[in-house]
């Protein structure tokens, strides 16, 4: 029997197996915090785009608690065929590691990193009742009352917490921390002057902002967003030095095949490139940021190392 009669043969009994799907099933997404934030709508805007892409319904399973880390541990623990993946916070993915250095899993050892998804825009909102209206004013208030005024974030090692920690830091301030489970509460507090302060996701505070109840007086990073050009950077504003970002990616287990990696990586980053869903996106205040798992895997180790010098500097602690 010649070479090409038998491949011919062959063919029919090799295309059953050829032909099963990547994905047979639901792809699970679990997000840690909970529903309704800045963390929600990326993923729920981008996931319709992604499910078409990869032939399979999208789930989002919100799961709370323990600063991500319980997310973090369900993923781990799940098989690694792409069906379960973790949306990875810069808490979860870079912060963790140093402030809980006990915990069970690690972004590093117990995941396949599949790529960075978007930057938000983050925002230092005050009630509009209080004395300040710049940062040296703020700055001003807090030596004038150490451990008297307070900041709220999203959560023990939230970037919330870390922009207000380094702020302490950087301006030889002392403030008082209130960590929250989620946006909603904080924002809420925040409007009613329980607390003095809070860094939190653009997408939050503009509202509020525009409808006179907060004041937005920076953003936490190097340069201004090029979604916000009117409001100035905490360097501009005069603490020299300050940087906080803030951003989410995609990870599943560690073992998951490089094809399925890619596949999924690839979804993403046309979700990402769909017009419509940065337009959705930019109205949340975050802005498309989609890399390659390669990139990924050399961009987390690097945020980790500098979240620990931010982490030590201000002596958070999470144990």
């Amino acid at each position: 029997m010649n070479m090409l009669r038998r491949a011919l043969l062959l063919a029919p009994l090799a295309s059953p197996a050829l032909a099963q799907p990547m994905f047979s099933r639901p792809i699970r997404i679990v997000i840690p915090v909970v529903a309704g934030g800045a963390v929600d709508a990326a993923v729920r805007t981008i996931s319709p785009r992604i499910s078409e892409e990869l032939g399979q319904p999208v789930v989002l399973d919100n799961r709370p608690g323990g600063a991500g880390v319980l997310a973090a541990e369900i993923v781990a623990r799940s098989a690694p065929d792409g069906h379960t993946l973790l949306l990875g916070t810069v808490g979860v993915m870079a912060v963790n590691p140093t402030l809980f250095s006990r915990a069970p899993v690690h972004p590093l050892r117990d995941f396949a990193l599949v790529g960075k998804l978007v930057e938000v825009t983050n925002l230092l909102g005050v009630p509009s009742d209080r004395p300040f209206s710049t940062v040296p004013q703020l700055v001003a208030a807090l030596k004038a009352a150490p451990g008297r005024l307070s900041y709220g974030s999203a959560g023990i090692g939230a970037a919330g917490h870390l922009a207000g920690a380094l702020l302490d830091h950087l301006a030889g301030t002392e403030a008082v921390h209130i960590p929250y489970r989620g946006g909603g509460q904080l924002i809420t507090d925040l409007i009613s002057g329980k607390i003095d302060y809070a860094f939190a996701t653009a997408a939050t505070v503009l509202p509020h902002v525009e409808s006179g109840r907060l004041r937005a007086l920076a953003v936490p990073t190097e340069k201004r967003s090029r979604l916000l050009p009117q409001v100035p950077s905490m360097a501009e504003a005069g603490v020299a030095g300050y940087a906080i970002n803030n951003w989410y990616g995609l990870a599943a287990p560690k073992g998951t095949s490089g094809a399925v990696i890619a596949a999924v990586n690839r979804a993403c980053r046309v979700a990402l490139e769909d017009t419509a869903n940065v337009e959705k996106l930019a109205h949340h205040a975050l802005e498309p940021s989609p890399s390659t798992p390669e990139e990924f895997a050399a961009f987390v180790p690097a945020e980790i190392a500098r979240y620990a010098a931010v982490i030590r500097a201000a002596g958070i602690t999470g144990e």
